[in-house]
């Protein structure tokens, strides 16, 4: 019987559950589903009772694989927000990182001193992600609560009965102090509670017993608090030692290094968030990434691997068009919601290849921006990435040459999952260090860069950033 640790991620759109050995191997996985609710403008929610069955679902069907599990382990998506009584039953949806509703509390905070201080001491950008500025938006609105906390605090509370966080999770809510791992007493202020309503801050390696029956898991079971997704996918894929990035595209996309002390750009182009074990990841997220071609596809009528195929076609540069990708808004470097999209440059020569090649090349210079600012802080010589995005060829060509560095391809890691359970080996003792994960999780391909490419994307790149704060000025008056 196979010796197990069941990785419970708890996403954006799904919850996954995996069964990971030692060597992390993927044995088993189950996959359940929910909705998000966004019918207010700036919402984006989930009923978090549905997130619950949701996990507790595909535990139940992963268990019934006859496997012997040694532990449970918590990962889910950063910044969410939810409030609870005393008892603990939710007294609000869950607030996801999507849900930029904080607008008004976001924009009086930004870019001033203290908005600049509480980002360095938290490494949290002030952006309405953030649950710092979710809870400033509640107060003003009158709505004030016993208890506070994340999805993934929720759900270890309903598994174990222990009202407590983890210090990963924590440093993307903008309220934890990143040198005294404890509650910022200024965030605080700006967020108008007290840490009394907060859950109490303990390691990610932290393990609590099973308190909650689930079929085919012992009660008792260890229960290992975990970390936030992000900072997991860079253990997940093997990204743990200096130098070394972690780069996610899906929908959305990220890139991260890890560091061995907290520390923010001193741009503010960043954020800091700890894994555990003495290991932080320094890096930023964008908002767009394949969302983008899959627009292009839905407005020119295509399917959108029949668009990828023409824009390949194309040569870099795309005819001469630049694309500011920015159709939800953007993160990082600029941490800018109210960001506008833009195609400059278009003839009637272009069509919907050179267009699609354009927003492509767009969301690769716009991580280009996130790898410099990362870069003035960390040194970076490698990339490793994963996620759906890298399917199709003409990303991995692209973003090789906007970044610059070769990209190695972790195809079959379930990269946040696999990450926690590696943390909850390593919190067992079966594991001597975290950095171990960057032998067992191995690449199965390598993307060289085109070298006439990188030198055509890096010459553009000052143009993509005259053009942003342009247009920036522009919507502006």
């Amino acid at each position: 019987m196979a010796e197990v640790v069941l990785g419970i991620d708890l996403g954006t759109t799904a919850t996954k559950v995996i069964a990971v050995d030692r060597d992390a191997g993927v044995v088993a996985s189950a996959e359940r589903g929910y909705p998000m609710r966004t019918t207010r403008s700036g919402e984006a929610t989930h009923d978090p009772a549905q997130v619950l069955e949701a996990a507790l679902a595909a535990l139940r069907e992963v268990a019934a694989a006859g496997l012997d599990v040694k532990a449970l382990v918590l990962t889910g998506a950063m910044h969410t927000l939810l409030a609870l009584d005393e008892a603990g039953t939710p007294l609000t949806h869950s607030l996801s990182w999507a849900d930029n509703r904080a607008v008004e509390q976001t924009a009086r905070l930004r870019g001033t001193p203290r908005g600049i201080a509480l980002h360095r001491a938290t490494g949290t950008p002030v952006h309405p992600m953030s649950p710092l500025v979710k809870l400033a938006w509640f107060a003003e609105s009158g709505f004030s609560a016993p208890r506070w906390c994340g999805i993934k605090d929720y759900v270890a509370f309903r598994l174990t009965g222990q009202w407590v966080t983890e210090h990963s999770s924590a440093s993307a809510t903008g309220l934890m102090d990143l040198d005294a791992l404890a509650w910022h007493p200024d965030a605080l202020a700006f967020a108008g509670i007290s840490a009394a309503v907060l859950p109490e801050l303990r390691s990610p390696l932290e393990v609590l017993p099973l308190a909650l029956e689930v079929p085919g898991i012992p009660s008792g079971t260890p229960v290992v608090l975990g970390g936030g997704d992000g900072p997991l996918a860079n253990l997940g894929v093997g990204a743990v030692v200096p130098g070394v990035a972690a780069l996610s595209l899906g929908t959305s996309g990220a890139l991260r290094v890890v560091r061995d002390r907290p520390a923010v750009d001193e741009g503010g182009r960043v954020f800091c968030y700890a894994i555990g074990d003495g290991l932080w990841v320094l890096g930023g997220a964008v908002s767009n990434g394949g969302v983008v071609a899959q627009w292009a596809a839905e407005s020119f009528g295509v399917d959108v691997v029949e668009l990828l195929d023409e824009a390949a076609e194309v040569p870099f540069g795309a005819g001469g068009i630049t694309a500011l990708p920015y159709l939800l808004g953007e993160r990082a470097p600029w941490w800018d919601p109210d960001a506008r999209s833009a195609v400059v440059g278009l003839r009637r020569e272009h069509g919907r290849a050179e267009v699609g090649r354009a927003l492509v090349e767009g969301v690769g210079q716009q991580l280009a921006l996130v790898l410099d600012a990362v870069r003035s802080v960390a040194d970076v010589h490698a990339v490793r990435v994963t996620g759906g995005a890298f399917r199709h060829p003409l990303w991995a060509s692209v973003l090789a040459s906007t970044l610059g560095l070769p990209l190695e391809v972790a195809e079959d890691s379930e990269g946040s999952g696999v990450g926690a359970a590696l943390l909850a080996w390593r919190a067992l003792g079966e594991l001597p260090s975290l950095e171990v994960a960057a032998d067992l999780v191995v690449p199965t391909r390598t993307i060289e860069p085109d070298p006439e490419a990188v030198a055509h994307y890096l010459r553009a790149r000052p143009g993509v950033e005259r053009l942003y704060q342009a247009l920036q000025d522009l919507v502006a008056d």
